[in-house]
């Protein structure tokens, strides 16, 4: 058995993917398609957009918690960063890794603080709080400073149109061989770009649908 497998953590895990399944929002139902994708990929509406969406948990999926458990594990990671926690479906997955590894720190930052509320007693409730650091605030700030000499493993998830400043934030912190997932990655073209430019530093291939794996070398 593992933390992810076993009680609390898996029944919790359960129960948040149910209700994040249920969960409806208004006001991204008044949003059509095309303003919506625009707005996600915008570098100065993210605020706005993320505000709408605040009752939305925008969670991973079942397999790419699943996914982000394994590499964690299978890199040993110690020291994660987190770029948007939401309701901390993603973040139980990754702070389960650490406590498998024997510990660690993972820093996580989200905006919306309904959210964190909800992502804090969440991790409590997984028995997994004390692992986790979290951040209110825009990333661009709350990730640019006091963030860990050395990154094993880099999670982006929040505005897809900052996904290549906050790469470019903590870039020279990742070790060799750390490990960078970005989902929807493919509303990222400026980030794609980057991580699949070996002259940049990065083996990088598309996995799991819209999900992006990339490796600092």
């Amino acid at each position: 058995m593992t933390t992810l497998t076993a009680a609390p953590l898996a029944p919790l895990l359960d129960r948040l993917f149910e209700e994040a399944a249920a969960a409806t929002s208004p006001a991204a139902s008044g949003l059509s398609s095309d303003e919506r994708m625009r707005l996600i990929s915008s570098k100065t509406e993210y605020l706005d957009l993320y505000g709408r969406l605040k009752d939305l948990w925008l969670p991973v999926s079942r397999d790419a918690g699943t996914l982000l458990y394994m590499l964690a594990r299978s890199c040993r990671a110690h020291t994660i960063v987190e770029f948007g926690t939401s309701f901390g479906i993603s973040t139980l997955h990754l702070a389960a890794a650490l406590r498998d590894n024997g510990g660690g720190r993972l820093i996580t930052s989200e905006f919306e603080p309904s959210k964190l509320t909800r992502a804090r007693e969440n991790l409590t409730a997984g028995g997994l709080i004390d692992l986790v650091e979290i951040r209110e605030g825009d990333a661009l700030h709350t990730l640019g400073t006091d963030v860990p000499e050395t990154i094993d493993l880099l999670f982006l998830d929040g505005a897809k149109g900052l996904y290549r400043d906050i790469l470019e934030l903590v870039e020279d912190r990742l070790r060799p061989g750390a490990l960078i997932v970005a989902d929807n990655a493919d509303l990222s073209p400026e980030y794609l770009a980057r991580v699949r430019s070996t002259a940049a530093g990065y083996l990088s291939v598309p996995f799991e649908e819209d999900i992006e794996l990339s490796m600092r070398s």
